[in-house]
Formats: structure tokens, C-alpha cells, sequence
């Protein structure tokens, strides 16, 4: 008889084990909270590993020629350029592919085969309860079912996580750093040839990211720990006018305007989530959810894809969840580890907060095309 698993989360990480765990002989159910697909978010990066994992996934093909191939620029507060670069060609990330998260999001779903695969939208786990030989889940819809193993995949804010390990709290390295993104079709670069423009200032952040079929901004900025709920969408607005009201540099007026009138704005902290070990009982966290390595280092995709492979792999290598389990914990543990720690110096290139290494940011961008 097949073994029955529960996962939490249909972004990278959910949907990457879902494909290997139904390849590996296992009945798979996703349960994901959104209506769809979330398909929205900027360009990310696959990288190392990851793209080798895409290989063997047979969807590599598709990656690559969804590749997003572009020109940013770094201006000043005039709109002057000040460095123009393509960061494909830069020696640090060739090898690499950026795409657009949705694209890449559809190319895992589509690999999974939807007649093997159950994929449950708009609902969520409401309590999960672990048995010695099963896991017993009951959905927000009051449905009752029972699983032999369950796995979270379901982000930063993990509703698995608090369940089985306790509150984010416990977990959650705060980076002293906030953002907010939305779709503002409305914002134009006003370039030809330049899809990312940037304008940086002490301890903030502005970006365009102009696409073929829309246009993402998003405004990022140092404060200390804020009175917020994630849950609540009011209160982001409030917190980027206090920052970014009032600032008439670059198009910061227009883009701050179109952002807090945006529908689907989403606002969040910048953390990171530190855990000791990522399986409990029967219960085991991926993704953003156990390891959560924060957009500065480039690479939450990448370790999401990773992990979910590395732990699929493990549970068809032994029979006994435990011995997988505990493989995983100490496999993935020092990749992880080694992942978090370069976001100091990322947060020091991305939002300098002193003059001296604003200017040095700028100049290491200019160094790189020469």
C-alpha cells in the first residue's frame, strides 16, 4: 500500500517534492490556502544545485528558455544614471538563470501529473495531531484525514511550523529590514533598453522592474521592529507612507502613490528563519518555512528546490522516515547555514547605511563592467 503524505505549500519547495515524493511511489496530496497558483512576485534565481535538480526533472529545457535576459541601471535622485550593468554577464552569476517566479512556479506544476497528484486550493490545515503511526489533519473546511507523514511547505509564516514546533517567534532572526511590493503598471522607466532601474539612498531602497506583460515596483527600507500584523492590509500602507511620504527624490512620489492604491500589495519584514533541526515526528519542514534565508542572498529559491529533492530522496532511500529525516537535518544543515550567513554583506551592498559604503556600492557595480 502506498504511503499517504500531506503538503502544505504549492510554491518551489511544496511542488518540487510533491513531483519527486509522486515519482518515488507515494499518494500525494497538496493543500495550498491561495484560490490558484501564485503567480505574482519578481524575477528570481536558479542556481547551482538547483539547476541540476532541474535537469533531472526534465524541465530544465523550459528554465532556460524562459530565461529573463535584461539591463538595470543604478540612478540618482535626478533619475541620472549612474552604472548601467546586465547582471547575467557578470562573472558571479554566470551559469545562473533568472526568471520570472510565476513562470517557473507553472513549469514544477506542470511536470506534476494532476491524475496521480491531488492539489486541494483554498483551504489550509486547521489542526494537526501525530499519532505513533499516522498523522491525523483536520482543513479549515472541517474535513478530517490521516496521513502517514506530513510536510510544510507553507512559507515564512508557516501555519505547520507553529502547529507541530511552536509560535515564529521562537525561529525568526528579524533583519532590521521591511518592503513592499505591488503590481503598478502605471510607473514607467521612462528607458529604452532597461527593464531594472534602481535608486538607492542611505538605509532605502527603489525599484522598477519594467516586464512585457507588466511593470513591479517595490520600495525597501532599514527600521527597527514595527507594531504590524501580516495579516492586516491596512496597516502596511500606513507604515510606507511614514517612511517614504514626503521623499521627492527620483519617482519615489508616483511610486509610493501607486503602491499603497495597489489591490494586491504585499508588505512583509526581511528575516531569516533559524531552526535547530526540521523534522518532528512525523512532521518535516522545507522551503522558506524551515530555512527561510531572506530574498537578500539570492538563493530562497534555490535551497527550497534543494531541500525538497534532498529529503524526497532520503525518504526512497530508507524505509524508516526517522533515518531520512535525520539525513536531511544533517546533510542540508551546513548548506543552509553557509546560505544565511552571506546576508550581512548582501544588506550592506542593497542598503548601505552609511555614505561611505553607499558610495562603494555603486562603485563595485561600475568595477564589474570594466
Amino acid at each position: 500500500m502506498k504511503k499517504r503524505v500531506l503538503i502544505s505549500g504549492a510554491s518551489f519547495a511544496g511542488l518540487t517534492l510533491a513531483y519527486w515524493l509522486n515519482k518515488f511511489g507515494y499518494e500525494v496530496t497538496v493543500v495550498e490556502l491561495g484560490k490558484d497558483l501564485r503567480t505574482g512576485g519578481s524575477p528570481i534565481d536558479v542556481r547551482g544545485e538547483a539547476l541540476e535538480i532541474t535537469r533531472e526533472m526534465g524541465i530544465y529545457d523550459q528554465v532556460k528558455s524562459n530565461e529573463y535576459i535584461h539591463t538595470d541601471e543604478i540612478v540618482d535622485a535626478r533619475d541620472q544614471t549612474l552604472v548601467k550593468f546586465a547582471i547575467n554577464t557578470l562573472p558571479e552569476y554566470l551559469g545562473d538563470v533568472e526568471i520570472h517566479r510565476g513562470i517557473l512556479v507553472q513549469i514544477i506544476y506542470d511536470a506534476i501529473p494532476k491524475d496521480e497528484v491531488k492539489i486541494m486550493f483554498a483551504s489550509s490545515i486547521s489542526t494537526l495531531v501525530q499519532q505513533k503511526d499516522h498523522v491525523e489533519v483536520t482543513f479549515e473546511t472541517r474535513q478530517h484525514q490521516t496521513y502517514d507523514l506530513v510536510f510544510g511547505a507553507d512559507g515564512t509564516h508557516s501555519t505547520v511550523r507553529k502547529l507541530v514546533f511552536g509560535p515564529e517567534e521562537a525561529f525568526k532572526k528579524f533583519l532590521g529590514v521591511y518592503f513592499g511590493f505591488a503590481v503598478t503598471d502605471e510607473i514607467q522607466t521612462g528607458r529604452l533598453g532597461s527593464t531594472g532601474i534602481v535608486y538607492r539612498e542611505l538605509g532605502k531602497q527603489a525599484v522598477i522592474f519594467e516586464f512585457q506583460n507588466g511593470v513591479n515596483t517595490i520600495l525597501v527600507f532599514r527600521a527597527p521592529k514595527l507594531e504590524w500584523d501580516y495579516r492586516d492590509r491596512e496597516r502596511p500602507r500606513q507604515i510606507l507612507k511614514e517612511y517614504f511620504g514626503g521623499n521627492s527624490n527620483w519617482k519615489i512620489p508616483q511610486i509610493l502613490d501607486a503602491m499603497v492604491r495597489a489591490d494586491d500589495l504585499y508588505f512583509d519584514e526581511a528575516c531569516q528563519i533559524q531552526m535547530s533541526g526540521w523534522t518532528k515526528g512525523r512532521v518535516a519542514l522545507i522551503g522558506d518555512a524551515a530555512y527561510a534565508p531572506s530574498f537578500f542572498t539570492g538563493m530562497g529559491t534555490s535551497l527550497a528546490m534543494q531541500g525538497a529533492t534532498l529529503l524526497a530522496k532520503q525518504l526512497n532511500a530508507h524505509d524508516d522516515h526517522q533515518t531520512a529525516f535525520a539525513n536531511y537535518n544533517e546533510v542540508f544543515k551546513p548548506i543552509v547555514e553557509s546560505v544565511q550567513a552571506r546576508v550581512d554583506h548582501s544588506l550592506k551592498v542593497q542598503l548601505p547605511e552609511t555614505q561611505q559604503e553607499l558610495e562603494a556600492s555603486f562603485a563595485a557595480w561600475s568595477m564589474s563592467q570594466e
